[in-house]
């Protein structure tokens, strides 16, 4: 049976929180699951990644009392960009640590290095106790441009193929991408997960413009589903004591001027700042969501199903 299925895990940005006050929409740092068919999709290894691990890790022990015979964990992580609230979970993603895993990585690579070494560098070796290297599973990391697409077929391992050559089949998962370049340093990777006739967008860390940004707009059109960045209301972003913009980060406001724009069916507020307690989202909630069953606020357990 198909299934194109959604769960928040992480929807915190910049760091994870943890306080009473912070408990309804939670405090782990940017991460998505998706399920499509068979395949698990991991958008960003914030420490929401962890708890995936955690549940594959159930499922694999469930699957058959001798170790020699319990199915192997395949997974598939998609990195936006390498910003430390978007990996910090990665170590400690438990079936990384396991023989009979299959972890293939799929990201941007900065000016000067691979996305492998940037991982070994900045969350592996120096700041772990084990070099990215030695780490037990079975493990591909690969540099993505915007001339190229990931194709998953049924019981196949991802590939990167050709986007001016890919072609979809009925039972294959389609990853397009492309990176955007306002938020600073290096830009950000926006994907788009295409499956059974449905579709989701992943825009997270995207600063978006006044009166919308034509590129995003086309590349999100009639998406079923807009994860979209929305880490400052408005007041915070042009507050005169404190203003948040170029930081990277969009308002409320415009993700949904996006949601209009590119008429996507449903818009998820994503990737709060670390500062919006459960009161605050709750304001922010009230006004935006009232009388709108097509906008949500992402939680810890936020489900969707698309088909």
């Amino acid at each position: 049976m198909s299934e194109f299925k959604v769960k928040f895990r992480g929807v915190r940005g910049s760091f994870p929180v943890a306080d009473r006050n912070f408990l309804k929409f939670g405090g782990n740092t940017s991460c998505v699951e998706v399920q499509a068919g068979n395949h698990i999709i991991i958008l960003d290894a914030g420490t929401g990644i962890v708890g995936i691990g955690d549940d594959l890790m159930q499922n694999y022990i469930a699957s058959a009392v001798r170790e020699e015979e319990r199915k192997p964990i395949y997974s598939t992580v998609l990195i936006s960009h390498i910003h430390q609230d978007h990996l910090m979970g990665l170590t400690f993603f438990k079936p990384i640590h396991l023989k009979n895993s299959k972890l293939n990585i799929f990201g941007p690579k900065s000016q000067n290095s691979t996305l492998e070494s940037d991982l070994s560098e900045l969350i592996f070796g120096k700041t772990f106790p084990i070099e990215l290297g030695n780490i037990a599973c079975n493990l591909e990391v690969k540099d993505i441009c915007d001339s190229q697409a990931i194709l998953i077929k049924p019981d196949r391992a991802p590939e990167l193929v050709n986007l001016e050559e890919v072609k979809q089949e009925d039972d294959d998962v389609l990853i397009t991408f492309y990176k955007s370049y306002v938020h600073p340093q290096d830009g950000v990777i926006i994907y788009k997960i295409s499956y059974q006739g449905k579709s989701l967008v992943y825009a997270t860390d995207k600063e978006c413009y006044f009166g919308g940004d034509k590129k995003f707009v086309k590349f999100a059109k009639d998406c079923d589903l807009l994860i979209h960045d929305a880490q400052y209301t408005t007041e915070d972003y042009l507050s005169p004591y404190s203003s948040k913009q170029g930081f990277g980060h969009s308002t409320y406001d415009m993700a949904v001027e996006v949601m209009k724009q590119a008429k996507a069916k449903s818009l998820v507020f994503f990737h709060y700042d670390p500062s919006y307690d459960d009161n605050k989202l709750e304001r922010i909630k009230e006004h935006y969501t009232s009388g709108n069953k097509n906008v949500h606020m992402a939680y810890e357990g936020l489900e969707f199903d698309l088909l």
